[in-house]
Parts: structure tokens; C-alpha cells; sequence
């Protein structure tokens, strides 16, 4: 919620989505993951663990930003997959996005793949 008590607007040019299949849910992220758009990754990622995803793909070949925000939601849901036994796959990062995960040490701890 805002100063005023109201939810933040939506940034236009954010959007994530989940397909849910076997078990298996992919999360896609497109435009900037920061401290205005993280919750409602946050929300659906918890969501599909929830669901009883036991593996989670997060799609961010269209996610074009990640402050210490997203980072922290990532590592939450990690947290989360990984005490109900489940895992979390990192899907096609940009190199820059590559670069921030290396630095924060993400990369020793979950899987990348392209």
C-alpha cells in the first residue's frame, strides 16, 4: 500500500504470469522487477508453490531489471520450494541480469539454465 492507503498502480510495462502443468509451474517476468512490481511477483510465485508446484521455471528472458528487491522475492521462493522439497530454475537471464545473480552469489545456489 502507498502513503495513501492505496494499493500501487500496476507499471505498465510489467507483467507476470504462470502455467501450471505436472507439477511443474513456469513463471514468466516481463519488463523491470523492482520494489513496485516485486510484491506482485512475490504473490505469484507463492501462489503457485501454494498450488503444489513442486518445481518452478522463472522465465526472464523478457525481465529487463532486478533491483535487491526482486532479488530477495527470488530468494524467498527458493526458500520456500526448497523446505517442501522443491526446486527453483532460473530460465534465460540477460547478461546483465546473469551478471547481478554472479555478484550476489545466486549462481552457487540455483540452477540457470538457457
Amino acid at each position: 500500500m502507498s502513503e495513501t492507503g492505496q494499493s500501487p498502480t500496476p507499471a505498465p510495462d510489467f507483467d507476470v504470469s504462470a502455467d501450471v502443468a505436472d507439477g511443474i509451474a513456469t513463471v514468466s517476468v516481463r519488463g523491470e522487477v523492482d520494489v513496485y512490481t516485486a510484491p506482485q511477483l512475490r504473490e505469484r510465485l507463492y501462489a503457485v508453490v501454494g498450488d503444489g508446484a513442486t518445481r518452478v521455471v522463472l522465465d526472464l528472458s523478457a525481465m529487463t531489471f532486478i533491483d535487491s528487491t526482486g532479488l530477495g522475492v527470488v530468494v524467498g521462493a527458493l526458500k520456500r520450494l526448497r523446505e517442501s522439497g522443491g526446486d527453483l530454475v532460473l530460465r534465460s537471464p540477460s547478461r546483465s541480469t546473469r551478471k547481478v545473480l554472479e555478484i550476489t552469489g545466486l549462481t552457487r545456489i540455483v540452477e540457470i539454465i538457457d
